[in-house]
């Protein structure tokens, strides 16, 4: 298959996939899960059925995929969050802030969809990406002097998601600052032994 030919065709799956995809989710928030059907999907994306099938054997699958999306777009946030950031402790105080943020928001913008979505396989891959991404972020802050070393960076991150996780029942952004500035004061280093 010439190259210009096979670049169409991918060109062409992602657009079906990222249509299908788009089209369920906004299907999800204004009708409900129990609103949308396959034939309902094809109508809206203006796929045909068989194709669709092609693509999804049914509405979880699609809704897997968005949840797949959502997740892999708030770990490149994270990402731009600390290459935005100047110096270790900075960029991991920046990073714990817009994590806080992000599952606070997401409580306040979920459509009931992500509940059922939160037990797959991708979503325990997400979680442990993220927590290597928080220790390596501890880990640099530790070397910087500016958090503790006695508690192995791994413990740190699990600690500090753990606290963070406790956003989405805050009044709001004020109320989550705190908990960020309290959830690295318990990391931060606390005497020169430690360094």
């Amino acid at each position: 298959m010439p190259k210009i030919w096979s670049q169409t065709i991918e060109a062409h799956r992602d657009a079906v996939r990222e249509a299908t995809i788009n089209a369920t989710a906004a299907l999800v928030a204004a009708h409900g899960l129990a609103g949308v059907t396959m034939s309902r999907i094809a109508k809206d994306t203006g796929i045909g059925r068989a194709t669709l099938y092609k693509y999804f054997p049914d509405v979880t699958s699609i809704l897997r995929a968005w949840h797949e999306r959502q997740i892999d777009q708030h770990l490149q946030e994270l990402l731009h969050v600390r290459d935005r950031a100047t110096g270790a402790a900075e960029r991991l105080e920046q990073v714990l802030t817009a994590y806080a943020m992000a599952i606070a928001h997401r409580r306040d913008h979920d459509t009931g969809i992500t509940g059922p979505l939160h037990r797959g396989e991708h979503v325990a891959a997400a979680h442990q990406h993220l927590r290597e991404f928080v220790e390596d972020l501890i880990a640099d802050a530790a070397a910087a002097g500016a958090v503790r070393r006695d508690v192995p960076a791994g413990e740190l991150a699990v600690y500090c998601l753990h606290a963070l996780a406790a956003a989405p029942a805050l009044p709001g952004p004020a109320a989550i600052h705190r908990l960020v500035r309290t959830t690295f004061t318990g990391i931060r280093r606390q005497d020169p032994e430690q360094a």
